[in-house]
């Protein structure tokens, strides 16, 4: 009988192509995904890696296995949502991952909430980037996700993945009180082509978003600083060191020197959750997903008569 702690890896091998991006993704070392694969060999009594070059690759038998533990895995997934759901119960285990700003924003209501109302329910968040979120969610690793995409930078989600919306995130130019372009009512993107940009790292989607809506003007942004955290670039841009978009849910942490002023036409991430198909049943994933609305929209209400005030 196969082991499922061994299939995990060997589909983590599958999904990643290499022995040390599947040790990065489970978070062990690589001699610890080779030692679990060599065991994986022994029951399946073949050979499922072989050497190639400097690394090495799935044999004809290792995909075939890993195709098979995809759907092993599933089974076994959904034969535990069924056993949750039967007993109806918020209870077990779940592992949740957000982008940063939901993470700080977001997250720490909706877990106090359910923790207090549901305390046989165990739940662990990481902070993950959205293009690794739906991997790690169609991998396994994670349960449920809370990621975001813009309209010109889409996310592709798979079809074997669930999604449910949870909102629009504005997003407002932060310029220094002293900026010429201060004292603005709002602004117009056009207005802001010339501008020294402060912007999340490369391979992060706001940097992408940032590419394509200047490239689709006919220009390249001129960057002048990346900084990963929002507050981060708010600092960057007290010091009078650039502009920079910060969505609303980012929008804590502003200094008194900044003002936060809105773009027409407006600009807005998407907002949504993504899990598996067959864990949707699960109350506990229910019970957050519904806990996860319930806070956006208390937090809507809530910038809307901060905004109105």
């Amino acid at each position: 009988m196969f082991d499922l702690t061994r299939l995990r890896v060997l589909r983590a091998v599958a999904d990643q192509g290499t022995l040390a991006a599947a040790a990065d993704v489970l978070h062990l070392t690589p001699s610890a995904v080779s030692q679990q694969v060599s065991k994986l060999e022994r029951e399946a009594k073949c050979t499922l890696i072989e050497r190639h070059g400097r690394g090495s690759r799935l044999t004809e038998e290792g995909l075939l296995l890993a195709k098979h533990a995809e759907t092993i895995l599933a089974a076994v997934e959904a034969a535990e949502a069924d056993l949750d759901e039967r007993r109806g119960q918020v209870v077990g285990r779940l592992a949740v991952g957000a982008f940063a700003t939901a993470a700080r924003g977001l997250l720490p209501e909706v877990l106090v909430d359910l923790t207090e109302r549901h305390p046989g329910l165990r739940i662990t968040m990481r902070e993950i980037e959205p293009y690794q979120a739906i991997a790690a969610v169609s991998r396994g690793d994670l349960d449920v996700v809370v990621t975001q995409d813009w309209a010109n930078v889409p996310i592709t989600v798979p079809e074997r993945l669930s999604t449910m919306e949870i909102g629009t995130d504005p997003a407002d130019v932060a310029l220094r009180d002293d900026h010429r372009l201060a004292g603005r009512g709002w602004l117009s993107f056009d207005e802001l082509i010339e501008e020294r940009w402060i912007i999340s790292t490369p391979g992060t989607i706001c940097l992408d978003w940032l590419t394509s809506t200047f490239r689709a003007k006919g220009h390249e942004p001129d960057i002048a600083h990346y900084a990963a955290e929002f507050p981060t670039q708010l600092a960057l841009v007290s010091a009078g060191l650039g502009i920079a978009l910060i969505p609303r849910l980012a929008g804590d942490s502003v200094p008194a020197d900044v003002l936060l002023v809105p773009v027409r036409p407006t600009m807005s991430r998407r907002i949504f959750a993504v899990w598996r198909e067959e864990s949707g049943r699960r109350p506990a994933l229910r019970a957050f997903a519904e806990e996860l609305r319930r806070q956006w929209k208390r937090r809507a209400r809530g910038s809307t008569r901060s905004r109105v005030g």
